[in-house]
């Protein structure tokens, strides 16, 4: 539910007032000489993202699976079962039916004993202690970043960040069209959505396989805070 935001220019006017400043109403963005950023993987096409992205999965610990839309579901159940089952803890995303993931999840899985859950924000605390208990938690990536392996979730009601940081194992469906160059290209994507009205999560969240620290004596140490493993299923979306 939307709030309603009132007195917000006699509360801005108050506060240039306090500064002894007029008020500024509106910030240019700097032009920067050198932009080095954009010039990174510039003009990489999607099929070259996507086996660097392969590629660095390698050096994150993480697995890599590339399938199309139609064979999604055999895929899922296949990495799902070779990280040891359920039970499963899922978001609530429209993008499970439309990749057509129904029947494996509300069928399929339930009538082999692995359970389940769905997060509903009406349960509230008790979606963590599921997503705690689970052995694997499966997300939507908004964005992918070839460059590091990264995956952008958005956190909401419906999409708990325990999902990706609770449970054994996290595994990343990765529609093929959220592949970018690097965070550049992501803060471009997320600013389009700013520009363009539409109402973003407060909590945006950026995965980089598998849980990891090498903060004592750069002894590398993974499954420190977070899942011990991770797999990133790439799909064709087009």
């Amino acid at each position: 539910m939307a709030g309603n935001i009132q007195n917000r220019e006699s509360f801005l006017d108050n506060i240039a007032r306090q500064l002894g400043r007029e008020r500024v109403t509106h910030i240019k963005r700097p032009e920067w000489k050198f932009q080095p950023q954009h010039e990174v993987l510039k003009g990489a096409t999607q099929e070259e993202l996507v086996l660097i992205l392969k590629n660095h999965c390698t050096r994150i610990h993480t697995e890599f699976y590339q399938t199309t839309a139609g064979q999604l579901a055999d895929t899922l159940k296949f990495v799902v079962e070779s990280m040891g089952g359920g039970p499963v803890v899922i978001p609530k995303d429209t993008r499970f039916k439309e990749f057509g993931l129904s029947e494996l999840i509300h069928v399929a899985w339930p009538a082999e004993d692995i359970s389940v859950h769905e997060w509903n924000h009406e349960i509230g605390r008790e979606n963590i202690d599921l997503a705690e208990q689970a052995n694997v938690g499966i997300t939507f990536s908004e964005i992918t970043l070839a460059e590091s392996g990264t995956v952008v979730l958005f956190s909401d009601k419906d999409k708990g960040r325990s999902v990706s940081l609770l449970p054994t194992v996290h595994i990343s469906i990765i529609p093929k069209s959220t592949i970018v160059p690097r965070m550049t290209q992501a803060a471009q994507r997320i600013q389009e959505k700013v520009e363009t009205g539409e109402v973003l999560p407060a909590c945006i969240n950026y995965v980089t396989g598998p849980s990891n620290s090498a903060d004592i004596e750069m002894d590398l140490v993974v499954g420190v805070h977070g899942p011990v493993k991770a797999a990133y299923i790439v799909v064709d979306d087009k």
